[in-house]
């Protein structure tokens, strides 16, 4: 079972026309993000002075999750949202293929990308569905799931309409605020990276993000 939040951030963000992410450089940043996030919530990474500082030296089970736990002490959460974050996204998508989710077809040539269909659509669709519940539910915002609460916060923050729409975001910016604000609760500068994730995005498309 995949429930690992860095796979489910890649899930929300995969589009079946493109056989692939919606947009992949936004996606690297969401699912490292979404490893970051977490790694906060098993308690793993903390913060001390506006540092990342790890919990523990034994490893999640997680491929991915232990990936970015190896190199995640001594920085600040958005160095760490850019950092390897194109191997973090191979290594989901890997992740994915082993556990049978993607079918991956690999590029005939070296400048060719690799073309990834989820071979369940009913997958992401649940998972979008769930996602959904969570930003139109009645119920206070406090009491939706910490996981599904993080999914949405970056789900907002990364723009994907297909989960939330500009119209959700307007008419349900509070609760979205209050998503991300349980992000804040785990580490005050978790909270601030991703809320700054829409510029974030735009400077690593602009080349400026690093590798």
């Amino acid at each position: 079972m995949i429930d690992d939040l860095a796979c489910l951030m890649y899930l929300l963000a995969h589009d079946a026309a493109a056989e692939g992410p919606y947009d992949r450089s936004r996606t690297e940043l969401l699912v490292r993000t979404a490893a970051l996030a977490d790694l906060a919530l098993r308690g793993r990474l903390g913060e001390n002075d506006n540092t990342v500082s790890v919990s523990g030296t034994e490893p999640t089970g997680v491929p991915v999750l232990d990936g970015v736990l190896r190199d995640a002490a001594g920085g600040g959460w958005k160095h760490l949202m850019r950092r390897h974050r194109r191997q973090t996204l191979t290594q989901v998508e890997d992740q994915l293929a082993a556990a049978g989710v993607l079918t991956v077809d690999e590029p005939r040539t070296r400048f060719g990308t690799r073309r990834l269909t989820v071979a369940d659509p009913g997958v992401p669709a649940a998972l979008r569905a769930r996602v959904s519940a969570a930003l139109h539910g009645d119920g206070p915002a406090r009491e939706i799931p910490a996981a599904d609460a993080v999914l949405l916060a970056l789900a907002a923050a990364g723009g994907i309409r297909s989960v939330v729409s500009r119209q959700d975001h307007k008419t349900h910016r509070a609760r979205i605020d209050a998503c991300t604000g349980r992000l804040a609760a785990l580490a005050p500068g978790l909270g601030k990276a991703v809320r700054a994730l829409p510029m974030t995005m735009i400077a690593a498309q602009g080349g400026m993000g690093g590798s």
